[in-house]
């Protein structure tokens, strides 16, 4: 769930990212919070800050960049591909985007199937 908060001005963007009995784990901006403990009279629980996750740097991701239909997939998993290569078609407002990778690698997993509508920022394809 995400909430928008503005404190004297300045509007910050929360999502409650996990909601327990004894804890809450909130995101604000890029940073994550988690609230501990039960309260009791006259106590308040206690507020840690969490590192953020972390990210696996040796598999890339591609990504569709505007919102549309998969036409086409011109990868398979297990596959070898240098940069640059064409990696799907995406269509859009009656247009053909070819999605091309920025980077080398082995396909890991190919996450569409054609004619799955996609949002702009969806992974397509990860590669290794």
């Amino acid at each position: 769930m995400k909430l928008k908060l503005k404190i004297k001005g300045k509007e910050y963007t929360i999502e409650i990212l996990e909601q327990g009995k004894d804890k809450i784990k909130i995101k604000v901006e890029n940073e994550e919070f988690v609230f501990k403990g039960k309260e009791k009279e006259g106590e308040k629980g206690l507020l840690v800050k969490t590192s953020p996750p972390k990210r696996d740097f040796s598999q890339k991701e591609i990504k569709a960049p505007i919102t549309g239909t998969i036409a086409e997939i011109f990868v398979r998993e297990g596959e070898f591909i240098k940069k640059g290569r064409k990696v799907v078609l995406l269509s859009a407002m009656k247009m053909q985007n070819e999605i091309i990778s920025d980077f080398k690698g082995k396909i890991k997993k190919i996450l569409v199937k054609k004619d799955q509508n996609v949002k702009g920022g969806d992974v397509l394809v990860i590669l290794e």
